[in-house]
């Protein structure tokens, strides 16, 4: 089995967004990156049906040069290639990603069996992308997976619905849109990482193709406040506690 996991490089949760003085892009400096959370379950379900049937997976995303940083992640835990789309660091709209990863795959030797991407991006929230490439591709697509088996070129794939479970059965080749759930993510050990480092990454420089989306500017949202009520000191400050313990039903009048 010849499997393709699309990854993205997103910043970390519970990083401070800024803004460029254009408001064009997010100011890098000073976050941290990882691999969108969805897309760490794709990984992790690849490298469960190659160890359980055999064959390889592969990792590839479309970033700027850091972005090699979260394909040796991904070969940390076992992927045994990785596929760098390097960009010079715009942010690339859902159209023009779809049709790079799509010249990627079609120029592949090998034909994949499976396209694995995460659900939506963790930054930018698109859905197309998955969605894009398996109808450029010609390939059967279904989205939110949350479980997954393979058994003679047939796929069995269940995603929620409302008091239960949505089942179905998919032809390979195929495209699925896997969401947080579908499996626990391993943790790359530290052999992993320094075998990582001396595997080579195949960088390429895709096309960009103009007529998606345009963006205007970046804006950030209003922030929240949290005000703090500071209830008194010591003692006298028990009677008020109680008093807003009863409120939130916490205790008994």
């Amino acid at each position: 089995m010849n499997i393709l996991v699309c990854i993205k490089r997103v910043p970390a949760a519970g990083g401070k967004m800024t803004l460029t003085a254009d408001e064009q892009e997010i100011e890098t400096r000073h976050l941290g990156f990882t691999i969108s959370p969805h897309e760490e379950c794709a990984l992790e379900e690849a490298l469960r049906l190659v160890h359980a049937q055999g064959g390889s997976a592969a990792a590839l995303t479309l970033g700027p040069p850091a972005a090699a940083e979260q394909l040796r992640d991904a070969m940390a835990l076992g992927i045994d290639r990785a596929i760098h789309l390097e960009t010079d660091g715009r942010e690339w709209d859902p159209m023009a990603t779809a049709q790079a990863i799509v010249d990627a795959v079609r120029a592949e030797p090998a034909p994949f069996d499976l396209l694995l991407f995460g659900n939506e991006a963790a930054d930018s929230g698109d859905y197309q992308v998955g969605i894009r490439v398996a109808h450029a591709l010609d390939m059967p697509c279904l989205t939110g997976v949350k479980a997954l088996a393979v058994q003679g070129g047939i796929a069995t794939a269940k995603r929620e619905a409302a008091g239960g479970w949505e089942i179905f059965e998919v032809p390979l080749p195929a495209v699925f849109t896997v969401k947080e759930g579908l499996n626990l993510p391993r943790y790359p050990s530290l052999p992993g990482r320094l075998r990582a480092k001396k595997k080579a990454i195949e960088r390429r420089e895709p096309q960009r193709r103009e007529g998606g989306l345009t963006k205007l500017r970046l804006k950030l949202p209003p922030e929240q406040d949290k005000p703090a009520q500071v209830l008194g000191s010591g003692l006298e400050a028990v009677p008020k506690v109680v008093e807003l313990l009863q409120k939130l039903g916490l205790l008994e009048a």
